[in-house]
């Protein structure tokens, strides 16, 4: 009976712990960390986005990209147009590659597409409109968004 006794104690005691593993203990991560944002967007878009403005997050987090962009490049223009010169070709204000091969060419002209259609797909409507996205939407744009800022950090000059 006693060994019965021992089996149920270790039985109840293990029973306690269901559910109590170490990752049920830690809180959730904020969906911030979980997507790695970068810090730079957190500062201007994680009080919105935690109050339920993902709209206005999204807005903030691009208008960072864009004031970057404008500061690193010098030109005095926003949105689109900022984008198509500051990563364009000719004259190029930014360069992402070396520019030397067809690749590394490839790679400018592919970025200076997707900086400047994301000013005009994602941040444009959301300055010029009332836009109600959702939580998801929000953390896709902003992940974008830290994408971008991330590889203009990589860049090879200025």
């Amino acid at each position: 009976m006693f060994k019965n006794l021992t089996r149920f104690e270790r039985i109840a005691r293990a029973s306690r712990n269901v559910g109590n593993s170490p990752q049920s203990l830690t809180p959730a991560a904020h969906p911030f960390d979980e997507r790695n944002i970068h810090s730079a967007i957190t500062m201007v878009s994680r009080a919105l986005f935690d109050d339920g403005h993902y709209s206005q997050a999204t807005f903030e987090a691009f208008k960072l990209l864009d004031t970057h962009v404008k500061k690193l490049s010098g030109v005095n223009d926003s949105g689109h147009g900022l984008m198509m010169n500051a990563f364009g070709e000719k004259n190029t204000k930014i360069k992402l590659t070396d520019m030397l091969t067809q690749s590394e060419l490839d790679e400018q002209s592919g970025y200076k597409f997707i900086f400047a259609g994301s000013m005009s797909a994602i941040r444009n409507p959301r300055g010029h409109e009332i836009i109600h996205d959702s939580i998801d939407q929000c953390l896709d744009h902003l992940s974008m968004a830290s994408t971008l800022l991330r590889r203009i950090e990589d860049r090879k000059s200025p």
